[in-house]
């Protein structure tokens, strides 16, 4: 059986971005997560207002696990990323966020099909979305 980045004809469809790598749609926003190295688990990074941004936030987690082999997102925005202090998940979570938000806000990651959109808002709550990040963080113990 071999697993490729195929069309995933005959998948059911899964909310996936069909150009982002580590985000998928959920409730209308969209949502980043990573599989830590060697591990099963995986990192929450988020839900974001828009797919740019939860991509970026995935970019920023995956430089942090994985290093410069990380395939990314928008590679050519590697250099701008903010590097957590640890590889421990709460400094991998706020290094995404910082990530995302600079998308949002017109940062230095750029679309290479176009432009982010003009988006001049950032839906802090949503961003953060702390509610559900203590309710995770709670259930790690």
């Amino acid at each position: 059986m071999c697993r490729g980045s195929g069309s995933g004809a005959g998948r059911p469809a899964t909310g996936k971005h069909p150009v982002y790598r580590g985000i998928r749609s959920r409730s209308g926003k969209w949502v980043s997560e990573i599989r830590e190295p060697r591990k099963t688990t995986r990192i929450w990074l988020g839900t974001y207002p828009t797919p740019e941004m939860a991509a970026a936030a995935y970019d920023a987690a995956a430089l942090a696990l994985k290093g410069r082999d990380a395939v990314l997102n928008f590679p050519g925005s590697a250099d701008s990323y903010p590097v957590p202090a640890s590889s421990s998940p709460a400094d991998v979570r706020a290094a995404a966020a910082s990530a995302a938000a600079m998308m949002g806000e017109g940062g230095s990651a750029t679309v290479e099909e176009g432009p982010v959109g003009g988006h001049d808002f950032v839906d802090e709550e949503a961003l953060f979305d702390l509610p559900n990040l203590l309710v995770d963080m709670a259930g790690e113990c």
